[in-house]
């Protein structure tokens, strides 16, 4: 199997050895243990959290398969690349090999999005988060597995579990508080309380994108208002955050209020998907706008759909 380390026959073997059912008490602990996991995997990296979650369910045997129990790893993943961490070695395509072991199943779930967001699966990225189906089929077609009812698996996982729901209606399975963050594109960590008078309630709702403060859209907020409020100049916003004059403020966005990085170091790249500029690239992800152009030598503001941006 030409693949990183995802062995879908470990999750087949384990499924029949348990005798599992697609719909189980099993799979749905694993469900309901790691459908957060999987719904912040989807915010980051746009990968549908129904797909991620009937992909741990099917290569891990709804996490009770050896590999998932004794290494964290849910998702097969090898010893490839650079990897110097634990190592875990048993059977699987050749004798003894080596498979990466992770101190949480999180770290599984997010090698698995990493992964995914290599140049072969570029064209997945060009689907709705939505498309349980035309993922499930897209996999196979750019040969993350070998069986050939590899499409068919998922999407009976996906259904019988309605995990599609989890892509359709993904904040009605969060706290206010972690819809809040998981929301914001490579900022996993809660926005920062304002501290400094616990009497009083922060004019605007402040966070962290790339390291540079930001702060949230709300319904009724114009640059006038926000500059008042921030003690900076229309114009200072505006520039900060790359905006043309006319640009108008859309409710949920945030926005920058302090100068945007020259790179990002913790996220490689990102797949351009339908409606993606560069400024709105920019902003997910904290880059002043001319330095991420100038790093992938675009010219123009055109954007092709599927693109691999670098992001440092």
């Amino acid at each position: 199997m030409n693949r990183l380390g995802l062995t879908l026959l470990l999750g087949l073997l384990s499924l029949s050895l348990f005798g599992q059912s697609y719909k189980s008490a099993e799979t749905t602990a694993y469900i309901q243990k790691y459908h957060k996991t999987a719904i912040r995997e989807m915010y980051k990296y746009k990968i549908p959290a129904s797909i991620t979650l009937a992909q741990g369910i099917l290569e891990s045997a709804s996490g009770r398969s050896d590999l998932a129990i004794k290494a964290n790893n849910h998702f097969g993943i090898k010893c490839s690349g650079n990897y110097n961490g634990k190592t875990y070695h048993k059977n699987d395509d050749k004798r003894h090999e080596c498979f990466r072991v992770y101190s949480h199943a999180d770290e599984s779930f997010r090698d698995h999005s990493i992964f995914l967001t290599k140049d072969r699966y570029a064209a997945l990225f060009k689907l709705k988060t939505t498309d349980y189906k035309g993922w499930a089929k897209g996999l196979k077609n750019a040969g993350y597995a070998t069986n050939p009812k590899y499409p068919s698996l998922l999407i009976e996982i996906i259904e019988q579990n309605q995990l599609y729901e989890y892509d359709k209606n993904p904040d009605k399975y969060l706290s206010e508080k972690e819809s809040e963050n998981y929301s914001i594109n490579g900022n996993e960590t809660p926005a920062p309380k304002n501290d400094s008078n616990q009497n009083s309630t922060p004019v605007v709702k402040h966070g962290k994108i790339n390291g540079v403060k930001c702060v949230q859209i709300k319904a009724g907020d114009t640059f006038y208002k926000l500059s008042k409020e921030l003690g900076m100049s229309v114009e200072e916003l505006q520039a900060i955050n790359d905006f043309p004059a006319n640009y108008n403020l859309k409710v949920g966005e945030y926005i920058f209020i302090q100068p945007k990085q020259k790179k990002n170091k913790s996220v490689d790249h990102h797949i351009v998907r339908q409606g993606d500029t560069w400024l709105s690239i920019s902003q997910q992800y904290g880059i002043q706008k001319e330095k991420l152009k100038k790093m992938n030598k675009a010219k123009g503001e055109s954007i092709q759909v599927g693109k691999k941006v670098r992001l440092h």
